[in-house]
């Protein structure tokens, strides 16, 4: 069972490496255009990412031939997703926004899931349903804090741009100076350093941080809050980065200190 919440968590952690990390914007819209050489890039990024990781942490895995299978298996599929997402999206299928990005990232999710159960011999579906009530009993459980910190950071950022996309482009209208491109890009690596400070101050059980860095940044955009529109945009991307940092703040607390109290 500990093989598995192993390979469970290395292989996650490859993937948003792959996907938020190794993937510049650049490659992304290189990949929208169609483009094979792109794909074939992050595909094998996915690949030696979780092969990394996954031999580094699970010890004899780089060893074993079945998992090279699956890990080119997971990042096929990986690809496989990408472009029906993408090829989804641009026919109008399914709206590209926060609803595509979640059903696509589950889809992910699953995937990892199943490709961790395959490389656990010996662990059954009963064994893997048991594992998610006694997750603070494994000694691997420290694999989850980069995994935390990855899918909030990063990937949060990305759900936030996509819910926040409408507010944008009212600031656009009303402040041509200022492109909605550049405000979400300005917002969104803002955001990713945001979360890392609210989850690291959870962590050292220092909350009232959490006040110091809205005050900060509150103070830098200060100027701004003359439009309405831009107030708004503001508040609710920083409510929801907020929310999502102290809530995978709560979820490390929890697995590492086995409480949720603050000295």
């Amino acid at each position: 069972m500990q093989i598995f919440f192993r390979a469970l968590l290395a292989i996650y952690l490859g993937h948003l490496l792959a996907d938020f990390v190794f993937q510049p914007p650049r490659l992304v819209s290189q990949k929208r255009s169609g483009g094979v050489r792109a794909y074939l890039i992050h595909g094998l990024a996915h690949f030696f990412a979780t092969l990394i990781l996954l031999a580094f942490f699970v010890r004899g895995s780089a060893t074993m031939a079945r998992t090279y299978f699956v890990l080119l298996a997971l990042s096929l599929v990986h690809l496989l997703f990408d472009f029906a997402k993408i090829r989804i999206t641009q026919r109008g299928l399914i709206p590209d926004g926060a609803r595509a990005y979640l059903l696509d990232q589950l889809l992910h999710a699953f995937t990892v899931f199943l490709g961790a159960w395959l490389l656990s011999p010996g662990v059954s579906f009963s064994n893997v349903a048991a594992f998610i009530g006694i997750v603070r009993s494994f000694p691997a459980g420290f694999l989850l804090v980069p995994v935390i910190y990855v899918a909030v950071m990063f990937g949060g950022g990305y759900l936030i741009r996509d819910f926040t996309r409408a507010l944008s482009e009212g600031v656009k209208r009303h402040s041509p100076e200022k492109s909605a491109e550049q405000l979400q890009n300005a917002g969104l690596y803002i955001g990713w350093l945001e979360r890392f400070l609210v989850i690291t101050a959870l962590l050292l059980h220092s909350p009232a941080s959490i006040g110091l860095i809205l005050t900060a940044k509150s103070i830098a955009r200060y100027p701004e809050f003359k439009s309405e529109h831009f107030a708004e945009y503001f508040l609710i991307g920083t409510l929801l980065s907020i929310a999502m940092a102290i809530l995978g703040g709560i979820i490390l607390v929890r697995v590492i200190f086995g409480a949720v109290r603050f000295s």
